[in-house]
């Protein structure tokens, strides 16, 4: 019984050290996200929107539709940069668009999105 104890013991002790070393390598290994890897996220939302899994609101105009996309692509980016001010109707606001770019880059690396908001205005 003492030995099969030890060995789960030190079998324990072996995963543990195996997932974090994991997490450290993850952390290392990160790269930022590509536009197709975007794109793709921005079609599965849209697709996600037109079949109704976001609700009727999301379907009432195409700057509705719009915003959900963008708050389904990455809800901390939309909060950050387009919740207390979401896109209007025929409105083109390329500082903020290039905000929620750097945002979704920024998180896949990582790293902090403090200090994005206002970086791009112009």
């Amino acid at each position: 019984m003492g030995c099969a104890f030890i060995n789960l013991k030190s079998l324990l002790l072996v995963i543990c050290l195996l997932l974090l070393s994991s997490h450290d390598v993850l952390a290392k290994s990160r790269r930022p996200i590509s536009e197709t890897e975007i794109r793709e996220k921005k079609n599965r939302c849209f697709e996600d929107i037109d079949n109704g899994l976001w609700g009727q609101q999301c379907t009432s105009s195409m700057i509705a539709k719009e915003n959900c996309m963008l708050q389904c692509v990455s809800p901390p980016c939309y909060e950050l940069v387009y919740e207390g001010d979401p896109l209007e109707e025929g409105e083109k606001d390329y500082s903020r668009s290039q905000e929620y770019k750097y945002c979704m880059h920024r998180l896949s690396l990582g790293e902090s999105i403090d200090g994005i908001r206002g970086s791009f205005d112009m």
